[in-house]
């Protein structure tokens, strides 16, 4: 925002000068120099380090110097990617920071300050930036974290080397936690410059205390933190003490035979620990050995079993180590006493009653000899005879003979030889024999049913055999009429029989016999036998017939073959009653004679006779015998097997339904005997190969099946069945449901406006179903959906949509949608078009266009019409045809649907010739239409119109307006306005120059504004008079609720304070005063301006193009209802703007030139199309709606991307003619001469 004052150029520009002197802030003078000079620096390798520098006179030209080599004054210095400057520069920060410092940065440093206009340049004192680089790594040698193995006593050299390192470190020898004296250390040059290594060398003497203790290498360093340490572990190695034997017990050596012995050996100290190994006699015994390193003690435990030849054997420990100078040695003898281990009875303990029995007792070696006695039960025998031998390991052996009479009463006693000695207190070492006295059995009989009881086959039965006394125990076996009873020996036969083992209680000893009876058990005789002693017992059984056989006369059965059946019943207890059933009902039968039957029962046999049909094939016959008796029945059946050719069943399926591309089954409801030899289908005369094919086979069952049906494979399917007895046909019906296909859309449909028309949608479909077509009209609007007033019809596969008395509204894109239940549904799109004479469009009675007319500048009358079909244009001036052959007159036409554009372009304009009213007239078959169009000298611009409020803050006024006629010069617009009751006019130049929306920034809040709104160009402003261009407001105060725009304004200046500033003022007054002393200046230079004005107007409407013409009447425009929102033609009267504007011209729908054939647009989205195709050949669908092929009218809502064409291929509206007129370019504000631009003052 700035205060301007009307007057000529110069004081225009010296009011500026004044005004920015005015604002401009100086700062404040300041001594140059440093305020933070660098100091030297010592860092680690790898951390960071930053020098200082602070410059007093913030500006200059700062960089740093390292070693004399200059960084740059570029903050980031892109040679040295670690180094950067920090701190802020307007503050005169300039610190040099280094990231991860290494060697090569262990330099001088200086900040120098470059020379400028306020004085000589700046070096600060060098400073030094100082590395330290720890040593990375210790070299011991011996090799580091080894373990060294040395001999107690003896000298040894160890050396340590350190790595590359700044300063050289110190290096320290520690044995075991004691620091080496005798340390020699030399200094080396390290592998790069200003490195150093360091290089130690100790003697020493280990010692057995040293054993497994620490030699360290220490290095140390001013960059480390801590010191660096590698280390070896000591092996020293010395002699162990002598082994020692832990005797248990208090009595050495003397031990028992089968004793555990376990004895442990300890040797102390030494390393390596002692080796152990136990010797016998001499000869190694154990070598298995522990040792604990910690105590530095081995332990060998001996673990021995003591047997009677260890007697007088000598155990010994043996200890040494690898520096051992000798073995050390400790011994023991054994002493063993050991008990006999076996006692031995010679003779045979069985003896029949009253007679004597002999026998002997020995044993083996003993320590010391042992004495014999014998026991019969408890009652002690004197022996014969006693006597002593010597035995072995130095032990004895004893003996005792003994001979006595048995008697029946002594029968299973226990007869014991028993081995004493007071050297085994608390054991008894004996021989045990059982005395057997043999003696015969008394008494013998049988436990069971009694005699003649009924027993039901399957009963368990259970018989007792008991006898007693005898010795040996009696042997029970049992017989069956006269053969012994066994268990039967396969395994998975039922145990009908369980013959139990011998018992005996007591002196009673018994068998058991435990049987499950069957038919063989009736009448049988069971016998069981003790040596001479028999007893018997007989059972009666009761069991069903044991076996029904079915007898036939035939095996091969056919229709009407008489087929007789005989029913046997081998054997049953009680007899039993025959009967037959056919698949549970009764048939008549006659009894045989029956014949004699095994186990003592009945037999029975009845017959029955049958005639037989195809339907008794696979059924059952079954015969029956029934015990009235036992309540039980028994049953057996004959399957007959009837040949019979195929028969179709009732269930047969005739008609099969299947989706096209899906699968369909073909079933066979088929009953034969034998089954079908083969399936053999036809289709329409030809038979399918039985062996399948790509899309059939035929399955076991003799199915068809079928898949990636299609409508081809509908209809009747023909199915030969065969076997050895003959031949059946049967015909099944495919039915191939598919999704409909549209066929038939007559794409486009005429109609005259106010006629009736049929669009008619025929498609392909299986089935056909009433209801299937539906209509969508398309279109964004809701009532463009709408179909209340059309008629939809449907016949067979024809769908109609009636439209009765047709509208202009009604003309559009309609979707016909069918859908039978097959997906997908069928959609095609057609368009109605309804055709209509020219409306050419003329909202005022009068418009006009603007330009010079110095037969030097070009003009382009542009004159638009709506109508179907399309329109052809003439044109007239003054009411005289135009002659368009003039080379002066040059016409374009233009169609985009049903908007038709005609452009008119006059070269050199003259005031004389061209200066004149011309008429458009729009022809088609239908009717005509025209529009005036005057053709005007260049001006100053109208004023705008429509200035008011959209939105008001306390602090912001938001406005709108309509732009007038521009003069046939690009115009701009200028805001002034004046808080009432203060002095002085402010005003806001609107941007950018084109908007018609603008925010009014800086205002008070509750105060009254008088707001003009002035239109200039080139020529002049609209001036101030109009009252359509102002406006008065009040803005409401803090407490009051502020309207707010729903949209975004286009632009906005930025916030002025509301109070004048005072230097402008005093300038501005100043300025007045020196206007009457450059009036003379400023009369010389509106003279020179006028004339540069005319010879640039015609330099550059020479050079413009009508392209600039064509682009000024579509720019930022769009269709909406029949007017232009901004247009290049402005009416006399006081109604809406319309008018030419000469700046900023942009289409809205895309040209296509009437006189050139261009390619179809945008194929990839009218792939889809049910129709393609165009309405005429004139049009052309370019930039379409995905799914449609663009608008028919501009009635039809275009969807989103019309009008707003997609940037990628518009990216600049301007240069949509380019083709029309290429020769001119587009004539800006910043082409005029400097006195041209700007505002007349």
């Amino acid at each position: 925002m700035a205060l301007r004052t009307p007057g000529r150029v110069p004081l225009l520009l010296l009011g500026l000068l004044t005004t920015g002197l005015a604002h401009l802030p100086l700062p404040a003078s300041a001594p140059r120099g440093f305020w933070a000079l660098p100091e030297n620096l010592t860092v680690v390798e790898g951390a960071a380090a930053e020098l200082r520098c602070g410059v007093s006179a913030p500006g200059s030209a700062v960089q740093w110097a390292k070693d004399g080599l200059l960084l740059g004054p570029d903050p980031r210095i892109p040679s040295f990617p670690r180094y950067r400057l920090e701190g802020d520069p307007d503050r005169g920060e300039f610190h040099l920071h280094i990231e991860a410092c290494d060697l090569s940065d262990d330099a001088e440093y200086e900040c120098q300050v470059g020379r400028s206009e306020t004085g000589p340049e700046l070096v600060s004192p060098r400073v030094i930036l100082t590395i330290l680089v720890p040593p990375k790594v210790l070299q011991l040698t011996p090799e580091a974290g080894s373990t060294v193995t040395w001999v107690a006593g003896q000298e040894y050299v160890v050396s340590c080397v350190s790595g590359d390192a700044k300063p050289a470190p110190d290096i320290t020898f520690i044995q075991s936690g004691q620091t080496i004296s005798d340390i020699s250390a030399n200094v080396n040059v390290g592998s790069r410059e200003k490195l150093f290594t360091t290089e130690a060398t100790a003697r020493v003497t280990p010692q057995s205390s040293d054993n497994g203790k620490l030699l360290v290498c220490e290095g140390s360093s001013p960059a480390l933190d801590t010191p660096i340490r590698v280390s070896v572990t000591m092996n020293v190695l010395f002699p162990p003490g002598p082994p020692v034997i832990e005797w248990p017990g208090l009595d050495e050596g003397h031990v028992r035979a089968g004793q555990s012995l376990e004895l442990l050996c300890v040797s102390r100290g030494g390393n390596p620990p002692a080796t152990l190994q136990w010797l016998k006699n001499g000869q190694p015994m154990s070598t298995a050995w522990g040792t604990e390193h910690a105590e530095a003690v081995a332990r060998s435990m001996l673990v021995t079993i003591v047997r009677p030849e260890d007697h007088g054997a000598r155990l010994s420990c043996e200890a040494h180590n690898s520096v051992s100078t000798g073995i050390q040695e400790r011994g023991v003898t054994l002493q063993v006493t050991f008990p006999p281990s076996a006692i031995t009875i010679l003779g045979s303990a069985s003896q029949s009653e009253n007679k004597n029995v002999t026998l002997s007792c020995i044993t083996k070696s003993s320590r010391p000899r042992v004495l014999l006695r014998w026991w019969l039960g408890w009652r002690q025998l004197l022996p014969t005879e006693d006597m002593v031998m010597d035995g072995l390991h130095g032990g004895h052996i004893s003996m005792s003979n003994l001979t006595f009479l048995v008697r029946r009463e002594d029968n299973g006693l226990t007869l014991t030889c028993e081995a004493f000695s007071e050297a085994f207190t608390k054991e008894t070492f004996k021989k045990s024999l059982i005395l057997n006295v043999k003696y015969p059995a008394q008494k013998l009989w049988i436990e069971g049913p009694p005699e003649g009881q009924r027993l039901r086959a399957g009963t368990r039965v259970r018989l007792v055999c008991l006898a007693i006394g005898g010795n040996p125990d009696p042997s029970l076996t049992w017989f069956k009429d006269s053969r012994a009873v066994t268990e039967p020996r396969p395994p998975q036969e039922p145990r009908r029989v369980q013959l139990g083992s011998l018992e005996k209680s007591g002196s009673t000893f018994s068998r058991e016999l435990v049987l499950i009876t069957g038919p063989s058990d009736n009448q049988a005789k069971f016998t069981c036998k003790a040596g001479q002693l028999s007893a018997s017992t007989q059972l009666v059984v009761q069991f069903p017939p044991t076996n029904v056989t079915i007898l036939a006369n035939a095996s091969a059965l056919r229709p009407g073959d008489a087929l007789n059946l005989t029913c046997v019943s081998v054997s049953s207890n009680p007899p039993v009653n025959l009967s037959w059933d056919k698949e549970g009902e009764r048939l008549e039968s006659v009894a045989i004679p029956p014949r004699s039957a095994p186990f003592k029962g009945s037999a029975a046999a009845r017959s029955v006779l049958l005639r037989m049909s195809s339907r008794d094939h696979g059924h059952r016959v079954t015969c029956r015998a029934h015990s009235t008796e036992l309540r039980e029945t028994m049953s057996a059946f004959y399957r007959l097997n009837v040949l019979y050719p195929p028969e179709f069943l009732g269930e047969q399926v005739l008609v099969v339904t299947a989706v096209e591309q899906g699968e369909a089954l073909l079933p066979v409801s088929v009953s034969a005997n034998p089954a079908p030899e083969a399936f053999n289908w036809t289709f329409r005369g030809y038979r399918l190969s039985p062996a399948g094919g790509p899309r059939h086979r035929i399955l076991s069952g003799g199915a068809l099946q079928l898949w990636n049906v299609t409508r081809a494979d509908d209809g009747l399917y023909q199915l030969h069945c065969q076997n050895s007895e003959g031949t059946a046909e049967a015909l099944v019906r495919l039915d191939v449901h598919y999704a409909p296909t549209i066929r038939v859309l007559q794409d486009p449909t005429e109609v005259n406006i106010g006629g009736s028309v049929d669009i008619v949608c025929t498609v392909d479909a299986n089935p056909i179903l009433p209801g299937m077509f539906n209509w969508e009209r398309l279109g964004e609007e809701e009532e463009d959906h709408s179909l209340d007033d059309m008629e939809r019809m449907s016949k067979g596969s024809t769908g109609r949509l009636r439209i009765h008395h047709a509208k202009l509204d009604q003309a559009g894109a309609y979707q016909c949608i069918v859908d039978n239940g097959v997906a997908p549904p069928a959609r095609g799109l057609v368009r109605l078009v309804v055709r209509f004479a020219p409306q050419v469009e003329h909202p005022t009675p009068l418009t006009k266009v603007a330009a010079a007319g110095d037969s030097t500048s070009s003009a382009t009358l542009h004159c638009r019409a709506r109508g179907v079909p399309n329109i052809v244009f003439t044109w007239t001036k003054n009411g005289v045809a135009l002659d368009l052959q003039d080379p002066r007159y040059t016409e374009h036409t233009y169609h985009q649907g049903m908007v038709h554009s005609s452009l008119l372009t006059i070269a050199n304009v003259s005031a004389a010739q061209d200066y004149a009213l011309f008429t458009c007239t729009a022809t088609n078959p239908l009717g005509s239409d025209r529009t005036n169009i005057q053709l005007v000298s260049i001006s100053r611009p109208d004023p705008p119109t429509g200035l008011k409020v959209m939105s008001m803050t306390p602090y912001s006024v938001g406005l709108e307006w309509k732009p007038g006629f521009d003069g046939g010069l690009p115009q701009r617009f200028q805001i002034r306005y004046e808080a009432l009751g203060t002095p002085g006019i402010l005003y806001m130049d609107v941007l950018p120059p084109q908007a018609t929306t603008f925010t009014l920034t800086g205002l008070q809040p509750s105060t009254r504004y008088r707001v003009w709104l002035l239109a200039s160009n080139a020529l002049g402003d609209s001036g101030l008079m109009d009252k359509g261009s102002q406006i008065s407001v009040t803005t409401p105060g803090l407490d009051q609720p502020s309207g707010e725009p729903d949209y975004q304004l286009p632009t906005e200046q930025p916030t002025r304070p509301s109070r004048l500033p005072l230097m402008p003022v005093l300038f501005a007054v100043g300025g007045l005063l020196l206007l009457s002393n450059i009036s003379c200046v400023g009369g010389f230079l509106w003279q020179r301006r006028l004339r540069r004005l005319a010879e640039g107007i015609s330099e550059k409407t020479e050079a413009g193009s009508e392209e600039d013409r064509v682009r000024n009447e579509y720019e930022d425009s769009q269709w909406t209802g029949g007017q232009d929102t901004q247009s290049s033609m402005v009416s006399t009267t006081d109604v809406e703007p319309y008018y030419h504007s000469m700046k900023d011209f942009s289409p809205q729908l895309p040209p296509t030139l009437e006189e050139v054939s261009y390619p179809r647009g945008l194929t990839h989205l009218e792939e889809d199309m049910a129709f393609p195709g165009h309405l005429y050949d004139e049009v052309e669908r370019l930039n379409a709606p995905s799914g449609a092929w663009g608008p028919l009218y501009d009635e039809v809502p275009m969807g989103l991307c019309d009008p707003c064409w997609p940037e990628e291929t518009y990216e600049d509206t301007r240069g949509i003619y380019d083709q029309v007129a290429g020769d001119f370019d587009p004539m800006e504000t910043d082409s005029l001469p400097f006195e041209l631009r700007g505002h007349l003052v």
